[in-house]
């Protein structure tokens, strides 16, 4: 063949193949987007249309109830359930389609293992209706699951996850939670674990306190911390039926770790925690029936004493913007600076924003490394802020005594140690405020 014949051949041959992929991938997304658009449906059943659902396979049924809006497990003994879990199953069946539909009329359900059923799940409506899905064997390739109606002679396969997604025990299903406590209506805690039984209140700002064993300023974040881990504490259900049955044994045999009452606007409820000579932590609450095996963050976050969830941070403001700040710095006499708008003025004079914006930095940051029994030395820096609107008055003292430096706020008995270079940062904050630039005058 001629070099010119052949180059033709090769020009024609590509675009042959062009025109051929072009057409294959055309046919493929239209058969996709039928496929999408033509989803066979198994079940669809809107959310408050569901009444019951009952999980069946052999030698065990799983029965639940919606009662007044929430589920119940019925079967095979009265429990609460999980509302999340619940609602993930309920999604999960009112939604069922097929992946692909086996056969259209099925004579022999063997092949699929729908003869017998690893799992029946029934699902009655509130209008009395039923839906009875059977779940089979799975496919060859194990990416599908082969399902049907009871009442439809068609097969089905269905994704493997929606197998698991509904195949659920009763430890699945269970409220797990230990504490069902109300935490917007949450007003005391009382925790007993290391030292004095500590108890935390709010104030009038709504805002943590701690109450006994003595009034004392408390860290709102690590309390938070605490109810936090309360609200999410849950029994661990992981273990084999004998692991789950030794647990009263090992919590009567173990060592007390802590005990907390929470009250909200429907009364106490009380969780005792133990632990084991391995470390692992058992619990018994007053909100359910029985004792558990916990997770050991649960035990750790409660490990704690008065010293852990004491404030000690000096300034309360936060982010508050401060409207006055009242200075004194060793010797020099003390500064009034105002707030109006958004600029900032002493004696009359505009001061530099950012160098106040500093020295409201260093007072808000200012943290006490421990606290102490007492204090002493003399006074080397005094502030005073107002913030909230002018509601909140915090007036702090710090002195120093040999190189050690205390702090004291206004009405309260609490020595606090604080850093030698953070007081010396704040010191240097303080005489670096200077005046605001000329502002520029247009003639």
């Amino acid at each position: 063949m001629k070099p010119r014949g052949l180059l033709v051949a090769v020009v024609l041959l590509a675009v042959l193949g062009g025109v051929t992929w072009w057409s294959n991938k055309k046919q493929a997304a239209e058969a996709k987007k039928t496929t999408a658009g033509n989803a066979t449906k198994i079940i669809s059943i809107p959310d408050n249309q569901f009444q019951e659902i009952r999980l069946q396979k052999a030698g065990s049924t799983v029965d639940l109830k919606r009662e007044s809006g929430k589920w119940q497990i019925v079967e095979p003994k009265p429990l609460p359930a999980d509302q999340d879990a619940m609602s993930s199953l309920v999604s999960t069946l009112g939604t069922l389609n097929a992946d692909q539909t086996i056969e259209e009329k099925a004579t022999n359900l063997a092949p699929y293992g729908l003869n017998q059923p690893s799992l029946n799940v029934q699902v009655v409506k509130t209008d009395g209706k039923t839906a009875d899905l059977l779940i089979g064997d799975d496919t060859p390739t194990g990416s599908g699951t082969y399902a049907k109606l009871a009442n439809d002679p068609r097969v089905f396969t269905i994704a493997s996850y929606i197998k698991s997604s509904v195949d659920k025990t009763p430890n699945d299903l269970r409220d797990k939670r230990l504490l069902t406590f109300d935490s917007d209506t949450l007003t005391r805690v009382d925790l007993s674990a290391k030292g004095p039984t500590v108890e935390f209140g709010k104030n009038n700002q709504n805002e943590w306190e701690i109450l006994k064993p003595r009034p004392l300023r408390a860290s709102g974040s690590q309390v938070d911390d605490l109810v936090a881990k309360l609200k999410d504490a849950k029994m661990d259900l992981t273990g084999t039926a004998e692991e789950l049955q030794k647990a009263p044994a090992a919590f009567a045999a173990g060592t007390k770790v802590a005990t907390v009452t929470v009250t909200d606007k429907s009364g106490d409820q009380t969780l005792e925690v133990r632990k084991d000579k391995d470390k692992n932590y058992y619990a018994k609450s007053s909100a359910v029936s029985g004792i558990y095996k916990v997770a050991a963050d649960v035990g750790d976050s409660l490990d704690k004493s008065l010293e852990d969830f004491r404030n000690k941070k000096l300034f309360d403001f936060g982010f508050n913007d401060p409207s006055r700040v009242d200075a004194k710095n060793g010797a020099a006499a003390n500064v009034t600076y105002t707030k109006s708008g958004d600029q900032w003025t002493a004696n009359g004079k505009r001061m530099d924003n950012s160098s106040v914006q500093n020295l409201i930095d260093k007072l808000r940051d200012l943290t006490a490394t421990k606290f102490a029994d007492k204090g002493g030395g003399e006074p080397v820096f005094e502030a005073r802020v107002v913030s909230n609107n002018g509601k909140r008055n915090e007036l702090v003292t710090i002195t120093k005594q040999g190189d050690t430096y205390f702090a004291q706020r206004e009405g309260e008995p609490s020595v606090y140690v604080l850093d030698q270079q953070a007081v010396k940062d704040l010191q240097t904050a303080a005489s670096a405020i200077k005046e605001a630039p000329p502002e520029n005058k247009k003639k």
